[in-house]
């Protein structure tokens, strides 16, 4: 273990941070800043001592994307009877280590019944990770795919999806298979990742309810 593990940064007074980009920060500091009425549009995000203050995204492209994946799991798992629960944006904290805020996550089967019903942050030292969290990536996508992939899989989290706006591709990470990246869904079983990817793309020449039949003659067939 290195001394900086030991020893956190500390942020000097009136240090100005950067959005977008991880910094070293204390989590006092951190618990400060991302608490603060100026952040309630950011996502927070705190790892290895150091803390990313994200700008959400606003353009029609991320936020279209959000909307048919998150219509696309719901009707999966309608279609297979599973049971499932979706948060949006919801923040994962584990005190003094770290916190994340996911675009969507889900919890499915029994998992559903720990979530608790508050307006808190979810404490991650009394209730299990989700089964499945998902970034979608429109200027962030270098950062879902590195430090991110690594702080889901110290979080807990089974699976790790990121959302490419730009080409429609998911990449897809499983951290109960030795953080092996997967073609299929193991938390969704049968769920190839290649239908949802083809949707997202289908976004150009159709609107969500053709999209959704189009899926859901896959998901029953």
């Amino acid at each position: 273990m290195t001394i900086s593990n030991l020893q956190p940064p500390i942020l000097k007074p009136n240090t100005v941070w950067e959005p977008n980009v991880w910094v070293p920060a204390s989590w006092e500091e951190f618990v400060a800043i991302s608490e603060s009425p100026d952040q309630a549009k950011s996502s927070c995000y705190y790892y290895q001592h150091r803390m990313r203050i994200e700008t959400m995204g606003v353009g029609p492209n991320h936020a279209i994307d959000n909307t048919l994946i998150t219509l696309a799991i719901g009707l999966f798992c309608m279609a297979n009877s599973i049971p499932v629960r979706g948060l949006t944006n919801a923040s994962y904290r584990r005190t003094v280590s770290d916190e994340a805020q996911p675009d969507l996550s889900y919890y499915f089967g029994d998992k559903i019944s720990s979530i608790p019903e508050t307006n808190s942050l979810l404490d991650l030292q009394s209730i299990a990770p989700p089964d499945l969290a998902i970034e979608i990536a429109a200027s962030s996508l270098s950062d879902d795919l590195g430090t991110k992939r690594s702080l889901y899989e110290e979080l807990g989290v089974s699976e790790y999806w990121v959302v490419n706006v730009e080409t429609g591709s998911i990449v897809a990470f499983s951290f109960q298979a030795n953080n092996t990246q997967i073609l299929t869904s193991l938390v969704l079983p049968g769920l190839e990742l290649s239908i949802l990817e083809q949707a997202l793309r289908d976004r150009s020449t159709q609107d969500d309810s053709q999209i959704m039949v189009t899926l859901l003659k896959q998901f029953q067939g």
